[in-house]
């Protein structure tokens, strides 16, 4: 409800000369913010916005009046003008009032080309950090997103572009919305390089909102690579450092296994940096290709994001496909081959026949190099052979002629052996050699 001092106040507008009027209403707007009862601020300023935009002042002084609005609401905010100063009552203000301005602005034509700086500073300062103050991030996005950048009345520097971009980015971010995040990232992506080498920390946020977005669509291994490079930056505290190289950690165990894994993973493991975190028993079990435990797996997860924890489309989770994939390279190491049955026995699995889907797959991926035989229900894994990681390398050759060539050489090796010992036998002891054989 209006204040009955401003109420007061604004009955006499028509008694004012058109001069005086904008005059007049700087001064309602100072007597309202210095007013010691807050509980009017909301709705003694927005009486006081109507009145000013039903008087036609035209653009100049509508422009200075509005300026002074943004500046009062600014004032209202505690500790000096951050996101982290705005209370609950401010917030509310700040989006009742601002909102109010703004409708006003767009309904008029002329002011809405004359005023893009004033609607620039109302959605950005105010409105969006309003939103950002109350955690609704996604309509922070959006009143950003509003914010004109292609004008004539109006250019920005393309710093100003990236900085605007970033903070889009990072608010979708917060509500776990990579799609329209990185939609932003991509524009980014077309003009950083024009300001990255100024702005290490807006290099390094471009940085950190593509890994985030990496990670969020579970593209892991990109993520884990792009987490770590951040670590290493000098321009972060160590702290923060080492909470990046944790990301790279997760994101590496979660990615699928195989040879560009295990080269990411070799390289975490050789950070000195890596022994200090809790994530380090899993990272050298994975690089050392070792055997994980259920209760191993369970508490990794425990430091995991909810996006790292969502069910794939076969039915099982990130990390629990993670699990069984590694797990399978692990036996790959202890066995040369092994029955289906067997094979889903160790990987935890229901039967052998998804123990047979996933290794197919690994296999065709080029991620595990072996055979399969469907009819005895055997896999085949080739020790002596890697896969490439590219698709296909990880076909070994037909096992059904191999084996019978590898067993043909065993006895025929065992063959030469006995040979030889019963040389040494005749040649010791001749008298052994029955009368009548050839030789003796």
């Amino acid at each position: 409800m209006v204040s009955s001092e401003v109420r007061d106040l604004l009955a006499q507008v028509p008694n004012w000369s058109q001069a005086d009027r904008p005059a007049a209403f700087r001064t309602i707007i100072t007597t309202i913010t210095s007013s010691p009862d807050p509980s009017h601020f909301a709705a003694d300023l927005k009486a006081v916005t109507d009145a000013i935009f039903l008087e036609s002042l035209g653009v100049v002084a509508t422009r200075a009046l509005v300026i002074d609005l943004i500046d009062a609401l600014k004032s209202l905010a505690s500790g000096g003008f951050s996101t982290d100063s705005i209370d609950v009552n401010t917030s509310g203000i700040w989006l009742d009032v601002g909102k109010a301005i703004q409708e006003h602005i767009q309904s008029n034509p002329t002011l809405a080309t004359s005023l893009v700086d004033q609607t620039a500073t109302i959605y950005e300062d105010l409105i969006a950090a309003a939103y950002e103050s109350q955690d609704s991030f996604t309509d922070a996005a959006k009143t950003l997103a509003a914010i004109p950048l292609d004008s004539s009345q109006r250019r920005v520097s393309d710093k100003y572009k990236a900085d605007l971009w970033i903070r889009i980015i990072r608010n979708y971010l917060e509500d776990d919305d990579a799609t329209n995040a990185e939609i932003y990232l991509n524009k980014l992506k077309n003009i950083i390089h024009n300001v990255a080498d100024d702005n290490p920390v807006l290099n390094l946020h471009f940085k950190l909102s593509a890994a985030r977005i990496q990670d969020s669509n579970r593209q892991f291994l990109a993520a884990s690579q792009s987490y770590y490079d951040i670590s290493l930056s000098p321009a972060i505290a160590e702290e923060e450092r080492l909470h990046t190289l944790s990301m790279a950690i997760k994101c590496a165990v979660l990615a699928p296994a195989g040879p560009p894994r295990s080269r990411v993973l070799g390289r975490l493991y050789k950070d000195e940096r890596s022994a200090s975190l809790e994530e380090y028993g899993i990272l050298e079990k994975m690089f050392l290709d070792r055997l994980l435990a259920r209760a191993e797996v369970d508490k990794f997860a425990q430091g995991l994001a909810p996006h790292q924890l969502a069910t794939t489309s076969d039915g099982s989770t990130v990390l629990a496909k993670a699990m069984v994939e590694h797990n399978l390279l692990a036996v790959s190491r202890l066995y040369r081959n092994i029955g289906f049955d067997a094979l889903g026995s160790w990987l935890g699995l229901d039967g052998g026949n998804k123990a047979e889907e996933i290794t197919a797959r690994m296999i065709e991926q080029g991620r595990l190099a072996g055979s399969i035989d469907q009819i005895d229900r055997i896999i085949y894994f080739e020790s002596g052979l890697e896969a490439s990681g590219e698709k296909g390398s990880g076909r070994a050759e037909v096992p059904v002629g191999k084996e019978m060539r590898r067993q043909d050489g065993m006895v025929q090796a065992l063959a030469e052996v006995l040979e030889r010992i019963t040389d040494d036998l005749l040649a010791e002891f001749p008298q052994l050699v029955p009368a009548g054989v050839p030789g003796n």
